[in-house]
């Protein structure tokens, strides 16, 4: 947590006060961390090789350069998640612009965590407009075996986007 958010906005805050994560100091080596900027995809496959998942969470705002994560790529599982659209009332339908709690279900849904995924959204009023906006790509997302059948979907639902 790097504390770039005002406190009442921070949606990892909220998760941490209703125990449904935990801080760390440092990045478990098997742990699967989510990294925007990561050339791998998350897959569901990706479950096979780690049960621990790991947001970092930051400001969009202060974080746009892909340098400050390169530190990340030496994690074996270091990974994208596929394009979503935000939900939360600041990125609304923004592609990409996930709060931490919105890139932590995105990641449980595709990972096959569904209860998991909807305990964390329900904690908050915008929660289920997640799920709303991205049931067919989550869907999808949760069946596809590797980066290319992502990137396949991805295109197919986001081709103003280049690649």
């Amino acid at each position: 947590m790097l504390k770039q958010d005002s406190p009442d906005k921070c949606t990892a805050e909220k998760l941490l006060k209703f125990n449904l994560a935990r801080p760390i100091r440092h990045i478990p080596k098997n742990a699967i961390i989510l990294n925007p900027f990561s050339r791998n995809i998350l897959t569901r496959v990706d479950g096979l090789y780690s049960k621990n998942l790991c947001a970092i969470d930051c400001s969009w705002e202060k974080n746009n350069d892909p340098k400050k994560f390169l530190f990340l790529q030496k994690y074996k599982l270091s990974r994208r998640l596929p394009l979503l659209l935000a939900a939360n009332p600041v990125n609304y339908a923004k592609v990409g612009k996930l709060s931490t709690v919105e890139a932590l279900a995105g990641s449980l849904f595709i990972l096959g965590n569904t209860n998991q995924a909807n305990d964390i959204l329900n904690k908050f009023k915008w929660g289920h407009t997640f799920q709303e906006l991205n049931s067919n790509l989550l869907l999808e997302y949760s069946t596809a075996n590797d980066n290319e059948t992502i990137i396949k979907i991805e295109k197919e639902y986001f081709p103003h986007l280049k690649y």
